[in-house]
């Protein structure tokens, strides 16, 4: 067997195993007896409401591939998107792990130069990190002039929040602004690396972007902000959809609480573990208990949040065999 078969088999067998250590974490037993009280109705629109986010989140990063001359379709971005996000699922850190798989598929699958490659997604991960950090901070400020009491420290959140922003607007204003000055200090940091003669060309992979993406911010800036408008809009989408788990388990809650639940369980997938196993159980039952909610309520909504979570990581290795397959 060559050796390249090999490497893909020994990928493939370690992600299957942490794939089953995840599912063996999830709440099962909860996750059984919530899906049969579940009725068709409820079903159809709980993963439409899914189905929409996942396709939102998909067609921006389109929309920017677009941006840039890409010619990648619909079909393939979805497959690739899904398929490295499966990957950052099963890593330390659910929002990182799979970018590196992801700009190898779009070079060798699609045929997209490597720095194109990464402009596209580089630009697809830089509006959903700001957007979220964004939202969050917006979050934590209805927090602090709410009257609930979280026991929490949400200054320092807020602070915490602020200093990520502030960091990826620095960043994409020196790949915007400066991009000889980066790709001079990258040298420096792989110069003893040099002798490969692909690192032979990151000055003039880096120039190529900061070519690319100068070009895009001068003359596509419509399209730049329909990509921030598809993810505000996908925010409102996951917001329906915790409204709408809320109300399939008749829990009623105000504005401040929804936003308490929301942001707890947000900040919970930024820590680094494989998939916020047991950090997102904790901000949901924390949060329930700070609003008086029985713990019976938070059961049934880390059920349905476990529940999507093994969907779409299952729709994940699909994808993943599929990219693999072109």
């Amino acid at each position: 067997m060559p050796r390249y078969q090999w490497i893909m088999l020994l990928l493939w067998l370690l992600a299957l195993a942490l794939v089953g250590w995840t599912l063996k974490q999830l709440p099962l037993e909860a996750i059984g007896q919530t899906m049969q009280a579940l009725t068709w109705p409820q079903w159809l629109a709980w993963g439409g409401v899914n189905v929409l986010i996942i396709l939102l989140g998909t067609e921006r990063w389109h929309v920017l591939t677009r941006l840039l001359g890409l010619p990648v379709k619909f079909l393939p971005l979805l497959l690739i998107r899904q398929a490295g996000q499966t990957v950052s699922f099963i890593t330390p850190g659910p929002q990182f792990g799979g970018e590196p798989l992801q700009i190898y598929w779009l070079y060798k699958r699609c045929g997209i130069a490597i720095h194109s490659a990464v402009l596209a997604l580089g630009m697809d991960r830089f509006f959903e990190l700001w957007i979220n950090f964004s939202v969050l901070l917006l979050g934590v400020a209805l927090l602090l002039l709410s009257p609930v009491q979280t026991g929490a420290d949400l200054p320092q959140i807020m602070a915490a929040l602020f200093g990520m922003m502030a960091v990826l607007t620095v960043l994409g204003w020196l790949a915007l602004r400066k991009p000889r000055w980066v790709s001079g200090r990258m040298e420096r940091l792989s110069q003893r690396w040099l002798q490969s003669p692909r690192l032979r060309q990151l000055d003039d992979h880096w120039q190529a972007l900061g070519s690319d993406l100068q070009n895009v911010f001068n003359t596509r800036k419509p399209g730049l902000l329909w990509a921030l408008a598809l993810s505000v809009l996908g925010w409102i989408v996951i917001f329906a959809e915790m409204a709408l788990v809320l109300a399939i388990l008749d829990i009623e809650v105000d504005v401040a609480g929804f936003v308490l639940i929301m942001v707890a369980m947000r900040l919970a997938l930024l820590l680094p573990l494989p998939g916020g196993i047991g950090t997102l159980e904790a901000s949901v039952l924390w949060s329930f208990q700070s609003l008086g909610l029985p713990a019976s309520a938070a059961v049934g909504v880390i059920a349905l949040m476990r529940l999507r979570d093994a969907l779409v990581l299952l729709a994940g290795l699909l994808c993943l065999r599929a990219v693999q397959k072109v």
